[in-house]
């Protein structure tokens, strides 16, 4: 544990940013996870349930959460099952 106040303070900050971090990375997941088992059932809300997961998926790699290149795949995916369904 450091000394200085304003070290201390920073590892106070990281804590509360990966516990953020970590909360809004498991939305995302699920979210996904979601949007998968609508599409495998042939919900008839899977094509929406897929646009919101899009834009968690954007919205988490907006924040620096996914790399863009993982936001991008994770998207291609949801789309290409989703085209599959019909």
């Amino acid at each position: 544990m450091p000394n200085i106040k304003s070290a201390i303070k920073r590892v106070r900050i990281a804590a509360v940013k990966a516990e953020a971090n970590r909360a809004k990375k498991s939305e995302t997941r699920t979210a996904v996870k979601k949007a998968l088992a609508a599409i495998e059932s042939g919900s008839d809300q899977a094509r929406d349930l897929v646009r919101e997961t899009g834009k968690t998926i954007d919205q988490a790699q907006a924040k620096g959460r996914l790399h863009k290149n993982t936001a991008a795949r994770r998207k291609s995916r949801l789309a290409r099952n989703l085209n599959k369904m019909g």
